[in-house]
């Protein structure tokens, strides 16, 4: 089943109400000094639960009221590498949400060029895998429908 990206995350950073700074690891980069694709999942998941600890719901939180958070589709574009050492910032923004899936866009950026863009599809689900209900606050972050 396909939930369909359904948003073009914006090339600016200052769409982006959050950014979390993160330093390319040499393990991360292939014989050339790049960073390797998949490395990039990483580095959305680690902005995606720095970004819910500021807002005050920490992931450990979210789990200890019975819910989880699932990947259920992810988009990367790939427009420049990113390189050992480099400091990537990465902006966040929740995009779009359903009565149990929500999208978050970003944006990986190195000294304001901007080198990725991407899309994750999340659901919410309980201890059983079974499809829940957003928690509010998810919903209230999402950008207002136009």
């Amino acid at each position: 089943m396909s939930v369909r990206l359904a948003f073009a995350p914006p090339l600016d950073p200052a769409e982006y109400p959050f950014r979390h700074r993160m330093r390319v690891r040499f393990a991360e980069t292939d014989a050339m000094g790049i960073v390797h694709h998949a490395a990039y999942l990483p580095y959305l998941e680690e902005a995606r639960v720095e970004f819910m600890r500021e807002m005050g719901h920490p992931y450990t939180e979210l789990r200890s009221e019975g819910v989880d958070i699932a990947v259920l589709e992810v988009s990367v574009r790939y427009l420049r590498p990113l390189h050992f050492d480099d400091e990537v910032d990465v902006h966040l923004i929740f995009a779009s949400a359903t009565r149990a899936t929500f999208q978050i866009g970003y944006l990986l950026c190195v000294d304001d060029e901007v080198c990725s863009t991407a899309v994750t599809v999340h659901g919410c689900i309980d201890s059983g895998s079974r499809p829940v209900r957003l928690p509010i606050w998810i919903r209230e972050l999402v950008l207002p429908a136009e």
